[in-house]
């Protein structure tokens, strides 16, 4: 059954082209890994909520936009050993490669398909 990682983090409007150029790199990164699919999405109508929310969840900012994101595995199994080499991935030095976000506002999580259509 496929598996899904989902990301959700707050990214300030400023730095959209930074963002989406990180993406589409780390998009090609992800595939190369076995990923089946990578989506990124700008928020557009994400209420702010009282209780919960995007927003409320990864403390978005008045100057940012909430951006929710995920990418398909095929597997459990190919998604650990993806992860594994995505996270070997040059890509992931932040040294040379810093993030046009705050990480420490990112949420994800991985997920079990339960249904597919």
């Amino acid at each position: 059954m496929s598996y899904v990682d989902g990301f959700v983090c707050a990214v300030a409007n400023d730095k959209k082209a930074e963002y989406i150029e990180l993406a589409r790199k780390a998009a090609e990164v992800f595939k190369r890994c076995g990923g089946i699919q990578v989506v990124e999405t700008w928020g557009d109508k994400v209420p702010a909520g009282k209780k919960t929310s995007f927003a409320l969840a990864v403390q978005c900012k008045d100057d940012e936009t909430v951006v929710f994101s995920w990418v398909w595995w095929p597997s459990k199994d190919i998604q650990k050993a993806g992860m594994e080499a995505f996270m070997e991935d040059p890509i992931c030095d932040s040294a040379n490669n810093p993030m046009p976000f705050d990480g420490s506002r990112l949420i994800y999580g991985s997920f079990n398909v339960i249904v597919e259509e």
